[in-house]
């Protein structure tokens, strides 16, 4: 393939040898590419703005459909300067970066993941909640894994309404009156279920506020972890590290914003 340009979300860099660096950009035309940064650490690099963390930008090089890519340039840097001076931001940016890494192999062509990766970055820099944020990417990203639930309607009658549990067995929710037809169902608060079914098929740019008070983000978390460790399995870093985050947040930040998640239907 010769030279090309996409746009892109850099989604990690590390150091090679002296003064080089492989880069791991997830493009839009191109999917994920690790290209290979010949002298990224000399100074004044003029790409070195479009290689620092939580940065997008257009890139320009040699995509190539397997092995490393060869990056020349860079323009249109946006970068993400909220998300790069905050370590909470940063934690919950990192972590949905690291899922997207886990989800799709590389050279894969995927701009929906893109722009839904996008959208998310982009809204965790303007201020939003970055757990709820989390929690919808979580939710909406099991598809790449292959996993397909049913949230909208009970697995047994098809209702829509009421109190519902998750059912592994039915790979999908239960209403209120079919929990006995599993007695292995999750058992989760109810009130985390009616969250994670909204969360199933909001999008971004219909969210007007995302805020909940921190037992139901607590609520959850649980599910949503319970879930993850029963379908994907993955283990991250930064999964363990926006865990931990939660105790530092009552030690930096000033608690209790009252919350309601509202949106465009």
């Amino acid at each position: 393939m010769g030279i090309a340009e996409s746009k892109g979300i850099l989604l990690f860099s590390k150091n090679h040898k002296e003064k080089d660096k492989l880069v791991k950009i997830f493009t839009e035309s191109a999917g994920k590419q690790m290209f290979y940064v010949k002298g990224a650490h000399r100074k004044n690099n003029p790409l070195a703005p479009a290689l620092l963390p939580y940065t997008e930008a257009v890139y320009i090089g040699k995509f190539n459909s397997e092995g490393l890519s060869f990056l020349n340039a860079a323009k249109n840097i946006h970068a993400y300067r909220n998300i790069q001076a905050d370590i909470f931001l940063a934690g919950y940016a990192t972590y949905m970066m690291n899922l997207v890494d886990a989800a799709i192999e590389d050279h894969v062509y995927d701009p929906n993941l893109f722009h839904f990766l996008e959208q998310a970055l982009m809204m965790l820099d303007q201020g939003n909640d970055g757990e709820i944020l989390t929690n919808i990417f979580e939710i909406q990203l099991l598809q790449r894994f292959g996993i397909t639930i049913n949230w909208q309607k009970c697995a047994v009658c098809g209702e829509t309404q009421g109190k519902f549990d998750y059912s592994s067995t039915y790979s999908g929710v239960l209403c209120e009156r079919h929990w006995d037809k599993d007695p292995h169902r999750y058992h989760a608060d109810p009130i985390a279920i009616h969250f994670i079914r909204m969360f199933s098929q909001i999008s971004y740019e219909h969210i007007q506020s995302i805020e909940l008070k921190s037992e139901t983000k607590a609520l959850i978390r649980q599910t949503i972890d319970a879930l993850y460790e029963e379908y994907v399995g993955v283990n991250l870093k930064s999964k363990t590290f926006i865990d931990q985050m939660g105790k530092w947040e009552t030690v930096f930040q000033t608690p209790d914003k009252t919350t309601n998640v509202s949106h465009n239907e």
